[in-house]
């Protein structure tokens, strides 16, 4: 069978949850506008679209890839949701991938969706007649002391930390960067090409449009990282700050992957090939270190090693595993997360993984070309990675 490529990408600006430009916005609309941009931008005719798969995570568990595409009037296109918790984005990917290059189908949508700002809050009920209810979220993983089912910032966060030697000054020297880089991206127009402008509501009626990031901080400071409290100030030496963590935030990606056959036949531009993934488990208290085991297994399936590399994408749920992972990997911090990443970007958690790997593409291609591979960990000790391949244009 041929290849499955990328030959067009699209994601809207990611807002700060709750309190930013798309809180009024459900996932349900975001998605919607991610697909149809992807769509429209490969210009492929919406009769040859086999599949839209989306990642979901926080919305409640029915089907947004459905749903929007009946909203787009694709209803001979069935949907699909995907949920690999944080790495649900990247695993919608390749998970059409890997149906394009079965043979199965050839033209699929694929990305996520994440609205931390309208997340459904879910209740269960306490045993006995009268028990009332309580709070849940679904557990990823049975709790245990070192790692509890619900709380990142010691599993991924404080846990790798303490696994890999990572310091404070590490992380917040990490942090300060992925910010500045960021900003050096929106300054620069980096992101121009990825994303689609949103129209927004702007307060008595009227809209604006919103087309640029609003999660990365100009004024952020090592200073002023290093003086923020741990999240757990009970925990002797916690080093985990709302600083070297990643933000809540608003956001979708959707890319149009198809046959490299189709994509000739229609003289579609070929933005990258996907050359192969990796899914990995880890314990669950070592979560953060999924890449580390994710990305050599995908490397191996691509027959690459970490040498052939231009760049790199490692989600910085918390900055401890980029840090982490980097260094047990041996990828320069010059080649990772070059355009910012969670701590500066945000997670929309559903949305990252595609995000990263449409960021990674279009880098890429500013720069000639070159294999890239993005990464990151996922609840319940899981890590993932995708690597690609973009020609020089």
């Amino acid at each position: 069978m041929g290849d499955a490529v990328i030959v067009a990408a699209a994601r809207t600006p990611i807002g700060t949850a709750r309190k930013g430009s798309l809180a009024a916005m459900t996932a349900f609309d975001l998605g919607r506008l991610a697909v149809e941009s992807a769509v429209k931008r490969a210009g492929i005719a919406t009769e040859d679209l086999d599949d839209i798969v989306l990642g979901e995570v926080l919305q409640g568990g029915g089907d947004i890839a459905r749903y929007v595409a009946v909203e787009l009037g694709l209803t001979d296109v069935p949907g699909m949701a995907h949920n690999r918790h944080c790495a649900s984005g990247m695993a919608a990917v390749q998970t059409a991938a890997a149906n394009i290059r079965a043979g199965m189908d050839r033209v699929v949508v694929a990305g996520g969706t994440e609205s931390i700002s309208q997340a459904p809050q879910v209740f269960r009920k306490l045993p006995g007649p009268y028990g009332g209810v309580q709070p849940w979220l679904s557990p990823s993983h049975p709790e245990t002391p070192d790692a509890p089912a619900t709380d990142m910032s010691i599993t991924v966060g404080w846990n790798t930390a303490q696994r890999a030697h990572v310091t404070r000054e590490e992380m917040d020297h990490w942090a300060y960067h992925s910010h500045r880089r960021a900003v050096a991206s929106i300054d620069n127009g980096s992101f121009r090409d990825e994303i689609v402008a949103v129209e927004v509501p702007a307060g008595r009626g009227e809209t604006r449009i919103f087309d640029t990031d609003e999660h990365p901080r100009r004024d952020t400071t090592l200073e002023r990282l290093a003086q923020l409290p741990p999240l757990h100030p009970e925990i002797p030496g916690f080093s985990i700050t709302a600083g070297n963590a990643s933000g809540l935030n608003d956001g979708a990606c959707a890319m149009v992957l198809c046959d490299d056959g189709y994509a000739a036949d229609h003289d579609l531009d070929v933005l990258a090939i996907v050359r192969s993934w990796a899914s990995a488990g880890v314990p669950p208290a070592d979560t953060g270190l999924g890449p580390t085991v994710a990305i050599p297994k995908a490397l191996q399936r691509a027959g690459l090693t970490v040498g052939d590399i231009a760049l790199v994408e490692i989600n910085e749920a918390f900055a401890s595993m980029a840090v982490a992972s980097s260094r047990i990997l041996g990828f320069s911090h010059d080649i990772v997360n070059v355009n910012g990443s969670g701590c500066s970007l945000g997670h929309p958690v559903a949305c990252t993984g595609a995000r990263m790997i449409t960021t990674l593409t279009h880098e890429l291609r500013r720069r000639g070309g070159g294999y890239g591979v993005a990464s990151m960990c996922a609840g319940g000790g899981m890590g993932s990675a995708t690597v690609i391949e973009v020609l020089a244009p």
